[in-house]
């Protein structure tokens, strides 16, 4: 008889609801991995909606990180045993019992970090590496803006940036105690974008390098008029609007790089890159606790829908968890 997990799933637009499901077995170079929590994303929202559907041969079962311990491993996986604690960057498949990921795609928990917490680094630290550092390359010495510094990938990229050696840190968020977090993480300023205008902030206080932006909209040309010459402007999500009126003329004369990525649909051997990165030159941080977790917030998976709707209100902080 098949082995069964259970998962919070539903047809695109329902609620979800716990569900029994046959259990994936890894297939080469993979592992199943017993999950402990899920780490909710915006993205998550967009594919119940039915505007990012997984990518082909990825499961359908929301989720996009797992933290928990290794369950079984496919022919050629060979770096973890059976038992170890890990977190893991999915394409999909989180949102359940148990999920199977390509073994280069996760990331020893160190003995002092909480297996439920771990789920709060893989996807926002890999996010964070792929764009600011990888495609932006945020130098040491450099100012970085940070949008959504309060976000679930907002709290890693600030604190990797100052690990880093960014030399100044901007950082903007929606109220007093938002901003008061973004400073306790590493910004130098925080800028509350409901009371201040942050590209005359950030122009004041020297420009931008890099800017990490998921917010569009208006945001744009903002950014644009924050940047320092030859700066880097990397979007990640256009949540204000993807459709946007610009004008040219600072980005040719700042020789500016406009830039957008996602992480989602990358191949299996890209992810394994970005992920030995981020073991190489930020999970010592982790471990020391100089780069850590931000938990708003845990709900059962069978809570799924709860959850779901607490991210789509906004407000929180950091990640929200469903813990299996």
């Amino acid at each position: 008889m098949t082995a069964k997990m259970t998962a919070a799933h539903a047809e695109t637009g329902q609620p979800l609801a716990l569900v029994e499901m046959d259990r994936p077995e890894p297939g080469p170079g993979e592992v199943l991995i017993e999950v402990a929590a899920a780490g909710l994303n915006r993205a998550d929202l967009a594919q119940r909606a039915g505007r990012y559907p997984p990518p082909p041969g990825a499961s359908p079962i929301l989720g996009l990180e797992v933290s928990g311990v290794v369950a079984g491993l496919g022919p050629g996986a060979g770096r973890f045993k059976t038992g170890d604690r890990v977190c893991a960057l999915l394409a999909g498949g989180g949102y359940a019992s148990h999920v199977v990921v390509d073994e280069g795609s996760l990331l020893p928990v160190p003995d002092n970090i909480d297996i439920v917490t771990a789920a709060c680094f893989p996807e926002a630290l890999m996010t964070a590496w792929a764009n600011v550092f990888d495609r932006a390359g945020l130098k040491p010495g450099e100012t970085f803006l940070c949008h959504g510094a309060t976000s679930g990938i907002g709290v890693m990229a600030i604190q990797m940036a100052k690990v880093y050696g960014a030399s100044k840190i901007f950082g903007t968020a929606g109220s007093a105690e938002k901003c008061a977090l973004a400073r306790d993480l590493g910004a130098d300023i925080a800028i509350n974008y409901r009371e201040e205008d942050f590209e005359k902030v950030v122009k004041e206080a020297g420009g931008a390098d890099v800017t990490l932006d998921m917010v569009g909209g208006e945001y744009v040309q903002k950014n644009i008029g924050a940047a320092r010459a030859d700066g880097r402007i990397i979007n990640i999500a256009y949540q204000n609007g993807m459709s946007v009126t610009v004008n040219f003329g600072l980005v040719l004369m700042k020789r500016l790089s406009l830039m957008a990525t996602t992480l989602r649909a990358r191949p299996v051997p890209e992810k394994s890159r970005i992920r030995a990165a981020v073991e190489k030159d930020f999970w010592p941080h982790v471990a020391s606790g100089k780069i850590r977790a931000v938990l708003d917030t845990t709900y059962p998976l069978s809570e799924a829908e709860t959850a779901l709707a607490h991210m789509e209100k906004g407000g929180h902080s950091g990640k929200i968890l469903l813990t299996v």
